[in-house]
């Protein structure tokens, strides 16, 4: 008589043949594997740093840095501690980010939609400007435009002034270079910085749960580490926003004011304010008008009348309320007023701005190929120009095939920003190669900067495949 197999070993064989338990086993597996070399690893540097008299930390972050900084929107100073000194890195670093991934973007579109200009000039201008920038070194670049533009600039004696003394627009010297701009305060400059990255992580946050709303879990264990992982993810989003936005207090090692206390407590920050609830306000009615439009076939000119009203009284505020100065020049070649930056900010803001803008180009022009030679066509034959066909009909279209690249580019641009250094920005590498240079640290200096630099790239990356999914096609 043959014997039956048990129930139990029945049911293991069952689950070694289950596809989806060697799923959850190999990936368990993976994370101890992952988990114990980087325990060894770690264990072996605390080791090597006890034999040498060090203990791992960050206790040495309390310590007055000692040293100057030569731009700094939080009012460092040399007796703060280096917890001051890196946000202060981490600052210049975000201001050249932010300032960097606008004027690449510009340039970049501005180049791309060029290399299709009717116009020989452009056009070969488009080309030679891509072609020459995205071949030369961005350290050489950002050697060239600050030793051979911005520092061989006259002294302030015989400063460049344009257009006239009398009505200056823009004033150069090899020190700073002076335009006109808003006479906003560092304090509104860093709240406006904070309120963006606070957005960037806003944008994790509704991924979150977007993923709890829809139910878009595995089942089994898989499934609820997931949820967990969301929620912690959500937890964790909360608290650095509420220290992002409401910190007002050097207590908890933040040295700046958090942004939204920032821009409520500053005359300009509530022009801001004001200016994004507009935004709010102009972004609504643009859908309740599309949606007329396209379910009653109203024409939605009420809804026109209040887009145009917004838009004026934004246009308004910005001219008005944030107090624009132009730059005066004193005697003995002095200058006051307007929006003053240093030429190494200068210098490292054209570099990267022209070496990422040449990418971008090339990404913009792939992405306007990618449209059907019949989209063209079809915009002309309802009577559009090339530039209004381009504008409604084209590059609307290339939109998804522009930014999953345009992605990686913003990512490169934040990396390569702590080049940088190499004109003389004190941005994060700088400050922090002094810091460990002085501490000896540089184990837990560069776990800092490793750490900055991947929370941020990891911020855009996430956004910008948000947008990208926003402007897919969707299949009905």
């Amino acid at each position: 008589m043959a014997r039956t197999p048990s129930r139990s070993a029945s049911g293991l064989r069952a689950l070694l043949r289950d596809e989806r338990f060697w799923q959850i086993a190999l990936q368990v597996i993976l994370v101890v594997v992952v988990g114990a070399v980087f325990s060894y690893l770690f264990g072996n540097l605390t080791s090597n740093m006890a034999r040498s008299g060090i203990a791992f930390g960050f206790g040495f972050l309390k310590n007055p840095a000692s040293f100057a900084v030569g731009e700094d929107l939080i009012g460092y100073t040399a007796q703060d501690s280096y917890t001051k000194v890196i946000q202060t890195g981490i600052v210049n670093s975000l201001r050249l980010v932010a300032a960097g991934v606008i004027t690449a973007t510009i340039v970049g579109i501005a180049a791309g939609v060029a290399s299709f200009s009717d116009n020989w000039l452009v056009h070969k201008i488009s080309r030679v400007y891509v072609g020459l920038v995205r071949n030369v070194p961005l350290l050489l670049q950002l050697f060239f435009w600050y030793f051979a533009v911005f520092l061989a600039a006259p002294r302030r004696e015989n400063q460049i002034v344009f257009p006239s003394s009398e009505n200056a627009w823009m004033v150069i010297n090899n020190n700073n270079v002076n335009l006109i701009g808003p006479g906003l305060p560092n304090e509104v400059w860093v709240g406006l910085m904070l309120v963006a990255l606070s957005m960037l992580l806003f944008g994790l946050l509704w991924r979150a749960m977007s993923t709890f709303r829809e139910g878009r879990f595995a089942a089994g264990l898989s499934g609820w580490i997931s949820r967990i992982g969301n929620a912690a993810l959500i937890a964790g989003v909360l608290v650095v926003n509420y220290y992002l936005l409401f910190s007002n207090s050097a207590e908890d090692r933040l040295f700046f004011k958090g942004g939204v206390l920032a821009l409520f407590t500053n005359p300009a920050g509530l022009w801001i304010v004001a200016l994004v609830v507009m935004a709010i306000a102009f972004f609504v009615l643009w859908r309740l008008r599309l949606k007329a439009m396209m379910d009653a076939g109203q024409d939605g000119k009420p809804f026109l009348i209040g887009m145009i009203v917004l838009a004026i009284a934004a246009v308004a505020i910005v001219i008005f309320a944030f107090n624009w100065t132009p730059p005066t020049v004193t005697e003995g070649g002095g200058v006051t007023g307007g929006m003053e930056i240093s030429t190494r900010y200068a210098a490292a803001l054209t570099g990267l701005t022209f070496y990422t803008g040449a990418f971008i180009a090339e990404i913009v022009r792939a992405g306007i190929q990618s449209v059907s030679r019949g989209q063209w066509e079809a915009a002309r034959s309802v009577g559009l120009s090339n530039g209004q066909a381009m504008q409604l009909v084209v590059f609307p279209q290339s939109l998804r095939v522009i930014i999953p690249p345009l992605n990686s580019e913003f990512a490169n641009l934040a990396k390569n920003s702590s080049l940088a250094f190499a004109v003389g920005y004190p941005d994060l590498y700088s400050v922090a190669n002094t810091t460990f240079n002085q501490t000896g640290r540089p184990i837990e200096v560069f776990l800092v900067m490793m750490a900055t630099y991947l929370t941020l790239n990891l911020l855009i990356s996430l956004n910008m495949n948000q947008l990208n999914n926003a402007v897919q096609f969707k299949e009905r």
